[in-house]
């Protein structure tokens, strides 16, 4: 377990995040076309997982347009969160966030267990907690972040850098 805080109120996920240099853990996740979509999809291409409590709230969705006005060629820019998609859907729209992949946990919280996210107390307990992983074209762990306050913004500077890392 790792202990983030909600304005600083102490909270426990359910577990780490996964290590760098460790294999990524494959996932199930629900695209805005209501298609799973897992690991296998993105082989072959840098991803930077922005993992986020919810779009709908003020820093989740600042974390959003940071990271797409940073996307590139070379890397899937994929935002993981509790939101159904149709409301990922509608908020990359209306921010016109084009580069974003917005993807819901939707059908299950596997992906929020295996990669150590899911809040296990508090008002936000069942949903993930602020993080960012950075996984390289073989699906290995490039960097890591879990945000210690889930108000607070990620590291970008970092979690860019770790896409130029070989």
């Amino acid at each position: 377990m790792a202990t983030v805080t909600l304005r600083g109120a102490r909270t426990q996920t359910n577990g780490a995040l996964p290590a760098v240099g460790a294999p990524a853990p494959d996932f199930l996740l629900v695209d805005t076309d209501l298609q799973n979509r897992s690991l296998a999809d993105y082989r072959g291409i840098k991803k930077l997982l922005n993992i986020v409590p919810s779009l709908d709230t003020p820093v989740c969705a600042a974390s959003a347009k940071s990271f797409n006005a940073e996307a590139r060629d070379d890397v899937v820019m994929l935002v993981v969160s509790a939101d159904l998609p149709f409301a990922m859907e509608r908020f990359c729209r209306s921010a016109k966030l084009a580069q974003l992949r917005p993807l819901s946990l939707m059908r299950s919280r596997k992906f929020a267990k295996d990669y150590g996210v899911l809040i296990q107390d508090g008002p936000l307990a069942g949903i993930c907690t602020r993080a960012v992983v950075v996984i390289d074209e073989v699906d290995r762990v490039l960097y890591t972040e879990l945000v210690a306050e889930i108000t607070r913004q990620p590291d970008y500077e970092r979690a860019l850098a770790a896409l130029d890392e070989r």
